[in-house]
C-alpha cells in the first residue's frame, strides 16, 4: 500500500450515505453545466446534448445518466488496488483532456511535421537552459544559506538583501533588467547567459531558504562533536552536515527545479530558441497557433513527469538510507 489510510478510502466509497451524497453532487454539477445556457449565461458553453432542441426534463435526463455512471465508476474503481485505481484514473483524465483537445481540430500533419524540430531545438534548448541554472542556483544557495547561518553581519547582510530583493522582482522582469541592463554598464550578454543568469539568480534566492532550513534542521550536537575531532568548517559541512540535510533538501529543491523547467519559458521575450519560442513562431505563419502551444504544453508535461519520478526515486533511496 502506498498510503496508510487506503482502507478507510475502500470502505468510504462503499458507503451508502457517501454514494448518495456523491450523485446529488454529481447530478446538480452536470444538470448546470447542461443547463449553462439560461443558469450561468455565457460562462459555460453547454455540450451535453441540444439544449435547444430539449426541454427541461430532457437536460435532467442527460445529467442523470451521466451521473448515474460517475458515481457507478467511482465505485467499481473502488474494488481495485490502490496503484490499478490511480491507472484508471489517469486513464480517463487523460481521455478527457484528449478529447477537449479534439475540439480544436488540430491539424495533426502539421505537428508531425513541426515536432521534431522542437523537440530537438526547443526541448534540447530548455533542458540545457534548466540544467545549466539550476547548478548554478544551488551553489549560489549554498553560500547563501551559510551566510545567512552566519554570525558575520556583513555576510548577513549581504544574503538577505539578495534573498529579499531577488524573490520580490517579478522573473520577467529580471530577464529584462539583466539583459538590458548589463549593455549600460558595459557588459553585453548573449540571450542565453542572460537567461541562465537571471534564472540562476532568482531561483537561487528561493533556495537559500531551501538549502538554509535543511542545514538547520541537523541538530548542533553534531557541529560540536565535529570540531571536537578537529574538523573544520569545510569538512563539517561537505561530510557531515550536508549528506544529513539532502533528505529535508531534495524534495523542495526537486519542485523548484520544476518550476525553473516551466519559468524557462520566460527566457523567449530574449529570443532564447525554446519551447515557448518555437511555439509562438512555427505556427505563425498559417495561424496554427493552438497547434504548436498544444504540443509544446505536452513537452512540458512530459519533462515534468520525468523529473517527478526521478525525485521519487530520490526521496525514496534517501528514505530507505535514513532507515537503516
Amino acid at each position: 500500500m502506498l498510503y496508510s489510510d487506503t482502507v478507510e478510502s475502500e470502505v468510504l466509497v462503499h458507503k451508502p450515505w457517501f454514494i448518495a451524497t456523491l450523485f446529488a453532487v454529481a447530478l446538480v454539477f452536470f444538470l448546470m453545466f447542461n443547463m449553462a445556457d439560461t443558469a450561468m449565461g455565457e460562462l459555460m458553453r453547454p455540450v451535453i446534448g441540444d439544449p435547444a432542441a430539449s426541454g427541461f426534463y430532457g437536460r435532467f435526463a442527460i445529467a442523470f445518466v451521466i451521473a448515474v455512471l460517475f458515481v457507478l465508476n467511482v465505485v467499481l474503481i473502488g474494488f481495485a488496488s490502490l496503484r490499478t485505481q490511480i491507472a484508471i484514473v489517469w486513464l480517463e483524465l487523460l481521455g478527457l483532456f484528449l478529447a477537449f483537445f479534439a475540439t480544436f481540430h488540430l491539424s495533426l500533419p502539421f505537428i508531425a511535421e513541426k515536432l521534431p524540430f522542437m523537440i530537438t531545438q526547443g526541448l534540447v534548448t530548455t533542458i540545457y537552459v534548466s540544467a545549466v541554472s539550476i547548478v548554478i542556483a544551488s551553489a549560489i544557495a549554498i553560500l547563501g544559506a551559510v551566510a545567512k547561518l552566519s554570525t558575520n553581519g556583513f555576510a548577513y547582510a549581504i544574503a538577505s538583501f539578495y534573498t529579499s530583493f531577488f524573490r520580490g522582482l517579478p522573473l520577467l522582469m529580471q530577464v529584462y533588467l539583466i539583459y538590458l541592463g548589463l549593455p549600460q554598464l558595459g557588459f553585453v550578454i548573449d540571450a542565453v547567459p542572460a537567461g541562465i543568469l537571471a534564472l540562476s539568480l532568482c531561483y537561487g534566492a528561493y533556495m537559500t531558504e531551501i538549502f538554509r532550513s535543511g542545514i538547520q534542521s541537523i541538530d548542533r550536537g553534531q557541529w560540536e562533536a565535529s570540531r571536537s575531532i578537529g574538523f573544520g568548517f569545510g569538512i563539517t559541512m561537505r561530510k557531515i552536515i550536508l549528506p544529513q540535510a539532502l533528505p529535508v533538501i531534495i524534495p523542495p529543491t526537486g519542485n523548484q527545479f520544476i518550476s525553473m523547467l516551466k519559468d524557462s519559458s520566460l527566457v523567449s521575450v530574449i529570443g532564447v530558441w525554446e519551447l515557448m519560442f518555437l511555439a509562438r513562431t512555427l505556427g505563425q505563419k498559417t495561424f496554427q497557433h493552438m497547434e504548436m502551444l498544444i504540443s509544446a504544453a505536452m513537452l512540458y508535461w512530459i519533462m515534468s513527469i520525468c523529473l517527478e519520478l526521478i525525485q521519487a526515486r530520490i526521496e525514496r533511496h534517501y528514505a530507505r538510507s535514513k532507515v537503516r
